[in-house]
């Protein structure tokens, strides 16, 4: 086994991560709103020795739900749920910095890691559906740099909120009676633009400091953010050379802020079709996106570019000429991504709403396990990755392939882990613990604080 590992999580959607699963028949729609059905799906991750698992969330209702199963389950019920069930692998919610208060985050993310022993990371975004502002009294969505700029501050706030209580404040005692030590738990009297916050936390540090920061998003703002707070980044490419420039980007900024590019790990979706032969992979493919919606894939086009394409012939040439992406759009990686299809492949309508069903733009693979271990190979040697979000096109089968047939050739290869070493998901990806922004010095009571990077 070399020195180097993947870095593999199961990226969970309900019902899977192709947009027609919910009607496929190996697909198991009546059982996407039973915790069960994700415990079991946690547990096979759990058994084949995954990073952690990932649930997506967003605070409004997607405007396309009449055709797919794109409905929100709330994080923190279902990680705790998933907590109860498993005892090593990680568990990564998101949280938006748009939408919900700092000492709130906190004190969940806090919580789940203590509850799982550990395992907790959050999935900080600054939430991109416009029509999630309706739902928390404003009259629009904050715009792009705003939003990043509030997530800055959040992010500091949240981070002095689990820095607050110093490792050794818990005390505990039973011969002294002192539980905890006051004198190592801190205000933190943060005022800022957006935040005015006392603290400090009422939880105690928690098992891994902090738990683990994880970013999604590419735009200019995304990459700057992520090289400043992420420890780990899920990003979406469709090609190798796009990966290896965001790749060497981030690490670059990293490098530049001070930071160890070692403890920031970048890691693609990947959302594999698998069969026997080549032919029988594709074919499986083809048979999902027989399944899909025009209407859901033109929708989708819409609010990801700002082209209505209703009425167009679908097997006529992708009519380029018509994008022209204002607002938020040309701040977004996943418009951008899909106008770089259209530009280097010159995809029919249709061949792109097909590329688009897999996986919202992330990369799709159709081959045989070994021609999907060789493209996961490839991009982890050459620069481009150091793991993966799994992202199976239909659940449960789609992971239990993956697991079956794909991840006994990396293991070959000396790629990923026969066993945890760890137990905490700090430790399934390699990062070092951070030290508390507050160290001791001198007496009781007498402090210093030092800051550091995420």
């Amino acid at each position: 086994m070399t020195d180097r590992q993947l870095r593999l999580n199961l990226f969970i959607y309900p019902g899977g991560h192709h947009e027609a699963a919910w009607r496929h028949p190996d697909s198991a729609p009546d059982r996407v709103l039973d915790i069960g059905f994700y415990q079991d799906l946690a547990r096979t991750a759990e058994a084949a020795k995954l990073d952690a698992v990932f649930l997506a969330d967003g605070p409004s209702l997607a405007d396309n739900i009449r055709y797919a199963s794109r409905f929100r389950l709330e994080p923190f019920t279902w990680l705790s749920a998933i907590a109860a069930a498993t005892e090593r692998i990680g568990l990564i919610g998101t949280a938006s910095t748009t939408y919900l208060e700092p000492y709130n985050a906190a004190r969940l993310f806090a919580s789940l890691d203590h509850l799982s022993r550990g395992r907790a990371g959050w999935n900080i975004v600054t939430t991109g559906a416009p029509d999630a502002a309706h739902n928390f009294g404003l009259d629009e969505h904050p715009v792009h740099a705003e939003r990043y700029d509030r997530a800055r501050e959040f992010v500091d706030v949240v981070t002095d909120l689990w820095d607050s209580w110093e490792d050794d404040a818990l005390v505990a005692d039973p011969d002294s009676g002192v539980f905890a030590d006051a004198d190592h738990i801190h205000r933190i009297d943060h005022v800022g633009r957006h935040f005015r916050v006392r603290g400090p936390l009422n939880t105690p540090r928690t098992p891994q400091g902090r738990p683990v920061y994880v970013q999604a998003g590419s735009s200019e703002d995304g990459r700057s953010f992520a090289a400043t707070y992420a420890e780990a980044i899920f990003t979406a490419h469709q090609t190798i050379e796009s990966a290896q420039e965001f790749y060497a980007d981030i690490k670059r900024r990293a490098v530049g802020l001070g930071r160890d590019p070692g403890q920031l790990l970048v890691l693609p979706g990947i959302s594999p079709f698998i069969g026997s032969t080549e032919a029988e992979a594709t074919a499986l493919q083809e048979e999902f996106n027989a399944l899909t919606q025009p209407a859901y894939s033109i929708d989708l086009l819409r609010r990801l570019l700002g082209v209505d394409l209703t009425g167009h012939d679908l097997d006529g040439p992708f009519p380029r000429d018509l994008i022209a992406l204002r607002g938020d759009r040309v701040d977004s990686s996943r418009s951008r991504l899909v106008v770089d299809i259209v530009e280097r492949e010159a995809p029919t309508i249709r061949q792109l709403l097909h590329r688009l069903a897999g996986a919202r733009g992330h990369w799709t693979v159709a081959g045989t396990p070994e021609q999907v271990a060789d493209r996961i190979t490839e991009w982890f040697t050459q620069g481009a990755a150091d793991g993966f979000n799994v992202m199976p096109p239909w659940l449960p089968g789609g992971l239990d392939t993956f697991i079956e047939h794909v991840l006994p050739i990396l293991r070959a290869r000396g790629l990923f882990r026969e066993d945890y070493t760890g137990t905490t998901l700090r430790e399934h990806y390699g990062l070092a613990r951070p030290d508390s922004s507050w160290t001791t010095a001198g007496s009781a009571g007498s402090t210093t604080r030092e800051r550091h990077p995420a």
